[in-house]
């Protein structure tokens, strides 16, 4: 009888939403009790941990509330630049209160949803291909709950989850959202632009650390790069263009999988756009960094050669380099080789 019910309620816990009882409070509040939470669940704590790495410009990628692989990356990194001991559990009890006292700001916070946010334009359906895409007059969010979700750097699951029975497109409604932007809550001071000795891309880690003068890392985002179809450069190249809100343009020299047009194409702007909300040119034709429709898939898929953001990354990025800014893209494993 016993185990019958051992049997029952462990089936209960396995169909309980992966989400259940979250809200701000829950999320303000975690605290970490020593135990890495599951991959699959969306977790307080880890919310909390993606939201700290965030603002400390430790980037976890899209925020999800789960421990997964860019959240892991980003802890690394933040822990390396802590000195702090990087083991085979990437959360610990040191880690989380180096994140804490990085800030001591709310993690998730009331917005009021504004006109602007429910006005639009919004695409109909966002098109699966890009020669779907050329006649369109911009590449726009397909929701207000799409655009909120992006704005402020979280997964659509995470803010639903957050606001169980809300819809996002009426104006004067207020939700929860992660207070990844410190202008939004006014309680800290802007800080100064860094000085950026360069950036390297580490083509095997699928990573973008961008490092000061004294080689100190000042930025750190998980990155798509590259493919075996159409692998990104090597070596040192140097930013020379820096666009917000770039055309697309397609070039059928490119030869990208799923891609019917023979002759070459644009696609207007928007965060939507192929390239995202930004365009940083490098010293090798048709080479870059940009950011991307899909952030969730960021550093999990591959890219055509370019690096790939999330599109608030992208953004980041852009206001930290210049033209002129050397990048240095590593490979790993080739060095070891030799």
């Amino acid at each position: 009888m016993i185990r019958l019910l051992a049997g029952l309620m462990s089936l209960v816990c396995l169909a309980a939403p992966a989400f259940a009882g979250l809200d701000a409070a829950a999320v303000n509040n975690a605290e970490f009790k020593g135990r890495v939470p599951d991959e699959d669940r969306i977790h307080p704590a880890v919310v909390k941990a993606q939201v700290l790495l965030d603002r400390a410009r430790f980037s976890p990628g899209e925020i999800d509330g789960k421990l997964g692989e860019n959240a892991e990356k980003a802890l690394k990194a933040f822990s390396e630049s802590k000195s702090l001991a990087v083991g085979k559990q990437i959360l610990t009890s040191e880690v989380w209160g180096a994140l804490l006292a990085t800030s001591s700001d709310p993690v998730v916070i009331d917005y009021k949803i504004t006109e602007s946010d429910v006005k639009g334009p919004f695409l109909k359906k966002m098109p699966a291909k890009m020669d779907d895409m050329k006649d369109l007059k911009s590449l726009d969010y397909t929701s207000p709950r799409e655009a909120l979700a992006e704005r402020f750097h979280m997964s659509e699951a995470l803010l639903d989850a957050l606001n169980p029975g809300k819809k996002f497109d009426e104006a004067g409604q207020t939700i929860s959202v992660l207070n990844t932007l410190p202008k939004e809550a006014g309680a800290r001071p802007k800080r100064s632009k860094p000085i950026v000795g360069r950036v390297e891309v580490d083509k095997d880690a699928q990573t973008v650390r961008v490092l000061g003068k004294a080689v100190e890392l000042l930025a750190f985002f998980p990155a798509s790069v590259g493919s075996d179809e159409k692998p990104t450069p090597s070596g040192t190249l140097k930013v020379t263009s820096i666009d917000a809100r770039p055309n697309y343009r397609y070039n059928p020299d490119y030869k990208f999988k799923g891609v019917r047009s023979k002759e070459a194409f644009t696609i207007k702007p928007g965060p939507n756009n192929p390239a995202g909300t930004h365009w940083i040119g490098l010293s090798s034709a048709s080479y870059g960094f940009h950011g991307t429709p899909y952030p969730a898939k960021v550093s999990k898929s591959e890219s055509h050669g370019c690096v790939r953001l999330t599109n608030w990354d992208v953004d980041r990025l852009a206001k930290l380099l210049k033209k002129g800014t050397e990048v240095a893209f590593i490979e790993r494993e080739a060095a070891t080789k030799k």
